[in-house]
This record gives structure tokens, sequence and C-alpha cells, in this order.
């Protein structure tokens, strides 16, 4: 498909996965796999679209829960697709398997890495909510104990709690870079990025053409969740209570009404390209520096294997 070269603004968006891409089209959804062997490949996956299918989630705001919900859903799918085929031959037979490896084989098969990865998700979950709601009420409540003073407004505990809040992520995703696979993750994120600055300036889907572009995306979901750490501050300083689990529990429940903003706000950024929208982006493109590696240049191979397999023929991706 011939294009000319000008800026073009697209709906489709990515996922970087274990030795892999998911590409989100407006028809299809494609996740694209190095597997062991060299090859790449493709399997569509059927994302949730409750937008699509439910016009009440059609509405600013309320879409972007539904949005998460579905991405959120769909990755984990996609993650799953991709470590049982990234690992596809890896596997060696033993001559003397454990009484283990003999139960999990026989009763979970082909199951237990969903299963593994499903509890991992659950045991993820929990454990951010914990350190992302509770730990940062709990340690300005043992701080203002001790000085008094910040107990005068609410902006300062509302500060406190999402300035700690951001710390504590950036924390988090330094760390990841320092597990191999994580950091090979982060490449796989960087090739998604580069792919589609590729596309959107109206260039072929090649491995030079891709390799010259931009790792940081205003659309990117690192972006998202920082605005929504950020969105997190303000809506802060509208919960009145200091008990730690009630403040905790009220803004658990607020969390669609931060989702929602924080989704409409990045859907902005990635729509128009100004002064005010590279203000509100700016945080998130810099988060990339950490979350988006250089990717080599099989890496970019996927991306562009999953890229070219969810473009429309018909110019559906293009954002109006």
């Amino acid at each position: 498909m011939k294009r000319e070269k000008t800026k073009i603004v697209t709906s489709i968006g990515g996922q970087a996965l274990l030795e892999g891409i998911m590409m989100r089209g407006p028809k299809k959804s494609t996740v694209a796999v190095r597997k062991s062997d060299g090859t790449i490949e493709l399997q569509e996956i059927q994302p949730l679209n409750l937008a699509k299918k439910h016009k009440i989630l059609r509405i600013p705001i309320i879409r972007g829960v539904a949005n998460m919900i579905d991405s959120l859903v769909t990755g984990q799918r996609a993650l799953m697709i991709s470590a049982d085929r990234a690992l596809d031959g890896e596997e060696e037979e033993t001559e003397n398997p454990s009484k283990l490896d003999m139960w999990v084989d026989k009763h979970l098969g082909d199951k237990f890495i969903s299963i593994i990865m499903t509890v991992s998700t659950v045991i993820a979950i929990v454990f951010c909510v914990a350190v992302f709601f509770f730990v940062p009420t709990w340690l300005f409540n043992l701080t203002a104990s001790a000085v008094p003073f910040l107990n005068s407004a609410l902006i300062w505990r509302s500060a406190f709690e999402g300035i700690l809040r951001i710390i504590l992520f950036l924390i988090y995703m330094s760390l990841c870079t320092m597990n191999k696979e994580m950091k090979r993750v982060f490449q796989y994120h960087g090739a998604e990025h580069k792919t589609i600055f590729c596309y959107e300036h109206g260039l072929e889907l090649n491995v030079e053409n891709v390799r010259k572009q931009r790792r940081f995306h205003p659309r990117c979901g690192t972006s998202f969740l920082i605005l929504m750490l950020i969105v997190g501050i303000l809506i802060g300083l509208f919960i009145p209570f200091t008990d730690v689990w009630l403040r905790s529990s009220v803004k658990i429940l607020l969390l669609p009404v931060t989702v929602g903003i924080g989704y409409e706000l990045i859907k902005i950024c990635g729509k128009h390209d100004n002064a005010i929208t590279r203000i509100i982006a700016a945080p998130g493109v810099w988060m990339q520096h950490i979350t988006t590696k250089e990717p080599e240049d099989d890496m970019i191979e996927v991306a562009i294997s999953a890229m070219k397999d969810v473009i429309p023929e018909n110019g559906e991706d293009i954002l109006r």
C-alpha cells in the first residue's frame, strides 16, 4: 500500500511482550513473536472491544475506564501467547523428571504458564495497591505527627502522597531495567514506538526507516500512567479524610475517575501537537527514557510484521 509522505495521526497502538509485540488496529489485533528458531509467528488476538459493543462506554471519561479494562485483559492474553511462543522448542525432555514435573505436566500441561502468569498478575496488583495507595498515606501521617505544620492544608498531604508515588514508580521501573529479560521487553517497546512513528510519517516500513525514528511516543502507556499519578494529586486535594484506610479506600473508589481523565488527556496529546499538549505529555515522554530502549534490528522486524498486519486498507486507522 503506497502512501504519501505526510503526517498521519493513527489510532494504531501496541504493547511490548516477551520476545514480541502486539499491535492493535481498528479492525484487528496481532501478536508477533520471535520464536527460538528465529522465525516470526503472527497470531490474531480478539480484544474485548467494550466501547464498540456498548454505546454508554463511548462517553468521555467512561470510555477511559472501558479502554483500560480492555487493554489489561487483552494485554495479559497477548503476554501469555508471547511467553508460550517464545519458549516453544527451548524446553528439553529430561531423562529423569521429578515428581513435581510429572504432576504439573499431567494436571496442568500447557496451562501451567498461563496459571503462573495469572497468579503473578494478581500478586502484582495487590502489591501495587498496597504500595501506591496505603504506604504514601501512612508515611504522611507518620511525618505529620512529627511536623504538625503539614496538617495545615490538604495540598501538603496530596503533594507528598503524589510525589512519593511517582518516586516509587521511578524506582520500580529503574530496577526493572536491571533484569535482562525486562531490558529486552523495553527494547521491544522502543521498536513498537519507532515503527508507529515510521508509519505516522508516511514512510515505507523497513528496518532502515524505522531505526531513524524517535522512541518516545505521546500515546505510550507509560505516559498514561504518569498522567494518572499527576491527576491523582489533584483529586487528592478534594479528599478530606486523614485516616489511612478511609483515605486510601476513597482513592481506590475514585480510581475510575483518575483513569478516565488520564485517558482523555493522553488521547488529546496523541491527536494534537502544540505547546500545551507537549507540556502535558512531557513527564510521560521523559519517563520513556527508562521504559524504552534502542531496539536491535531483529526486534524492529517483529514490530514491522505486527504493524503491517493491522493496517487497514481503507484508512480507518486515521484519527479525525
